[in-house]
């Protein structure tokens, strides 16, 4: 699965925490969603210095930085869940990320090849 596939793929499945996602889907969407906030963050550092000394502008584009960070949120859980069905896992084992070195754990995972032919997470 090519880039733009992959993000369309995730937009489509803003939701969806059923099926299996393969690892290009998985690290293209990653891949989009840092270059975006990276961008979204460059361009708020930029308005946040021009801006000083007008306070509405500094707050909006705060603001709207934010509403691009939230919006990424429940696609990329989508995703890290789809991709650990892809393990054959449950999508219950993301929250092993909310505990030291959680995120390591869930990293080999994204990082494994998904189970061969079909799996219970197939839809």
């Amino acid at each position: 699965m090519g880039f733009g596939d992959a993000v369309r793929t995730c937009w489509k499945k803003y939701g969806d925490f059923d099926g299996r996602a393969v690892r290009s889907e998985f690290w293209w969407w990653v891949l989009f969603m840092v270059l975006v906030q990276f961008a979204a963050a460059i361009v708020l550092t930029i308005v946040l210095i021009i801006f000083q000394n007008l306070g509405f502008l500094q707050w909006l584009s705060v603001l709207i930085f934010m509403v691009i960070v939230l919006a990424f949120i429940l696609p990329s859980i989508a995703v890290s869940v789809r991709r650990l069905h892809d393990r054959d896992l449950s999508g219950w084992f993301y929250l092993v990320g909310f505990v030291p070195f959680g995120g390591l754990v869930l990293f080999i995972f994204y990082v494994l090849p998904g189970t061969p032919g079909p799996n219970r997470y197939d839809v």
